[in-house]
């Protein structure tokens, strides 16, 4: 033991270990009673034993035994609260915001108590005093701050009650030019996500331009796996409103949702592409990208059949409306020499949902004269 704290069961754990027992691990047990300890449960430093095991460590300091250092007194929430007041003393600032990102990358104890202090709040508020200031400074330690502890839901619907700048202010970072962009830029995209699910996607229902710009630029010059999927996430909530989708397509968004499916990504982002490209290509600017793009359909197709169910679903959903609003012959014979004529072919043959069996025979019978000389119409399709 390095902090032995005596639990208000009356046994003494290492105090790293009983936090992460009740923090980490969500128990609300004593581990060797079974009693309930819940997590706002008292955990008092037994110093006595602590005492013992110092001198053991200078007795038996000739064996190679160091000593364990006294162990600093544990963050309070009124030690949060006074750090609070301080982020607004601008000779302190930074200081002061890189203090709470240490603390908040300590242990689960100090980000429960930053949170009852209203630390989250803070730090978006301080978000959005940079953007109307137009400093950059201290920006990447605040969402450093707030990738570690997690907003309330109903903490940050209140907040967009009393701020309506946070979308634009986040927006503002996306595009702004700074030296550790790839994880400023990701830890936007994760607070965009959060903001955007607790607030059941009517925050972006009338985004700007700029909000979407801002996306596609950070797919473009990349970011983290993480901050990806939650720009994917983001742009599919902001799907079912037409203007949003005009704008995903004025933004370049399908292009670059393509180049991102090129590179392979892992099964969910493939299944969150495919999502927003088959709202894309609802509209005739959003089929027209996707065709422009020289790799768009070989891969869409090649996803059928390796991904799962969703992607499948999805990806003879766009190639049908790719082949009823835009089938042109060029388009209809790159389909054939990128092999998306076949995989429609073998899902007539695979256990697969009746409904995609039922979309696939359709699109096939629908070109069936432009297709009919190709290999995979050799034996019998049922179609």
């Amino acid at each position: 033991m390095k902090d032995p704290v005596t639990a208000i069961t009356g046994i003494t754990y290492d105090r790293e270990s009983i936090e992460q027992w009740l923090f980490t691990s969500k128990n609300t047990t004593c581990p060797v009673t079974k009693q309930p300890l819940p997590k706002d449960s008292d955990l008092t430093p037994n110093h006595t034993l602590r005492r013992l095991i110092q001198a053991w460590c200078t007795q038996n300091a000739s064996h190679g035994i160091d000593r364990i250092p006294t162990p600093k007194p544990p963050l309070d929430k009124f030690q949060v609260q006074k750090l609070i007041k301080h982020l607004w003393q601008p000779e302190i600032q930074l200081k002061t915001i890189r203090k709470l990102e240490i603390l908040g990358a300590e242990n689960e104890r100090n980000r429960k108590y930053m949170v009852e202090a209203g630390v989250p709040k803070a730090m978006l508020i301080f978000i959005v005093t940079c953007f109307k200031q137009g400093q950059i400074d201290g920006l990447e330690e605040a969402f450093g701050v707030l990738n570690f502890i997690k907003i309330p839901s109903a903490e940050t619907k209140q907040f967009l009650v009393e701020n309506v700048h946070i979308i634009e202010s986040l927006t503002w970072v996306l595009c702004c030019e700074m030296k550790n962009h790839v994880t400023v830029k990701s830890h936007t995209m994760l607070l965009l996500k959060t903001i955007i699910e607790a607030t059941n996607s009517s925050v972006i229902e009338r985004s700007k331009p700029e909000f979407f710009n801002g996306i596609v630029r950070v797919l473009r010059s990349g970011i983290t796996q993480q901050g990806i999927k939650a720009a994917l996430h983001v742009l599919l909530e902001a799907c079912p409103w037409g203007r949003n989708k005009i704008l995903m397509v004025e933004a370049g968004t399908v292009f670059e949702l393509i180049e991102l499916e090129l590179g392979f990504p892992e099964n969910r982002t493939t299944e969150l592409i495919l999502g927003i490209l088959f709202h894309l290509c609802s509209c005739p600017d959003g089929r027209a990208q996707f065709i422009s793009h020289r790799g768009s359909i070989a891969a869409v197709s090649t996803r059928i059949l390796r991904v799962s169910a969703t992607a499948d679903d999805r990806a003879v959903l766009i190639l049908s409306m790719i082949c009823k609003f835009s089938g042109t012959y060029m388009v209809l014979q790159e389909m054939l020499k990128v092999g998306a004529v076949s995989k429609l072919c073998s899902l007539l043959q695979v256990d697969c949902a009746q409904y995609l069996k039922d979309k696939a025979r359709e699109i096939l019978r629908l070109h069936f004269e432009e297709w009919k000389d190709s290999p995979c119409f050799g034996g019998s399709q049922g179609i």
